[in-house]
């Protein structure tokens, strides 16, 4: 079984088919839902590095793309879908809620890169009963906007300590949420997280927020 079929399922998100690959492991309490964007997919090798630290601490993590084939070759040609955060969110709420149906007993938390992090925390706002964590990494939750607010779960913003422009507008995001929130700054990071180490600092802090926030017994929200 190759990466592309490994607990590979269909999606109904807001009436649109999406595919992704679902795994959760024995004795799991919660899921998290990956949100790719800025033309990433499920199988972006950094979220599904993340992805593997989560499911070794016994998380189960779900990798989708959120926009259809058809979409995603519009969007490669015009960039355009990638910062549409409405519709982007409108499939993260819509897979959330069928997260929701198929598996009830899974806490369920939220991953977003780049643009994936506002439509995750749009979602979140959307759903306050469903979504108990959110984490962005190297994210624009700026561009969440008027849902920041609203946002109910504790949220973590993981910021390479490299990317600048992007620290300021992670900081500008936190004054804006009203939930238990943090903000972690990894020193020597890029936006992309590539330099030696800092991809696993990250998923590490994301693992350790998800572990907190998802257990059984935690009724934060």
């Amino acid at each position: 079984m190759n990466e592309r079929d490994e607990g590979l399922v269909t999606v109904d998100a807001a009436g649109v088919a999406l595919e992704g690959n679902l795994i959760v492991p024995d004795g799991a309490t919660g899921v998290v839902i990956f949100a790719h964007g800025s033309g990433s997919s499920r199988f972006s090798s950094r979220n599904r590095f993340v992805a593997e630290v989560l499911r070794e601490g016994g998380i189960g993590t779900l990798l989708i793309d959120l926009l259809t084939a058809s979409e995603e070759m519009v969007d490669t040609r015009t960039a355009r879908l990638r910062f549409d955060i409405p519709l982007l969110a409108e499939r993260v709420a819509g897979t959330t809620e069928w997260m929701r149906a198929q598996h009830p007993h899974l806490r369920i938390g939220l991953f977003g890169a780049s643009t994936g992090a506002a439509a995750a925390l749009a979602a979140a706002a959307r759903l306050p009963e469903a979504v108990k964590a959110v984490v962005s990494r190297g994210g624009r939750p700026d561009l969440a906007d008027d849902a920041l607010p609203r946002v109910e779960a504790p949220t973590l913003l993981i910021v390479g300590g490299e990317d600048g422009p992007v620290i300021g507008m992670n900081e500008e995001a936190l004054a804006r949420l009203a939930c238990t929130k943090k903000l972690e700054i990894v020193p020597g990071a890029g936006h992309l997280f590539e330099e030696r180490g800092t991809l696993e600092q990250a998923a590490g802090l994301a693992s350790a927020w998800f572990t907190r926030f998802l257990a059984a017994q935690n009724d934060v929200s």
